[in-house]
């Protein structure tokens, strides 16, 4: 199983198969090598922002070309 195809799980609730975009936004926030993932959910509570903010920064950097999502 390539790195990329395994599954993912929250680091908080637990959710698991995390989104392309769950991952990707993990990897951009906080580390390109990122062990621990979050759930947008979770990942919202931790940075203190709407989950509606973080949806809007993960097209933001879809259309600056980001290769992580």
């Amino acid at each position: 199983m390539t790195k990329s195809a395994e599954k993912k799980k929250c680091y908080v609730c637990g959710k698991e198969q995390l989104s392309k975009n769950e991952i990707g936004l993990t990897r951009k926030l906080f580390d390109r090598d990122a062990k621990r993932f979050y759930c947008l959910d979770c990942l919202a509570d931790y940075l203190e922002v709407d989950g509606g903010f973080l949806l809007a920064k993960i097209e933001e950097f879809k259309e600056e070309g980001c290769i992580l999502f």
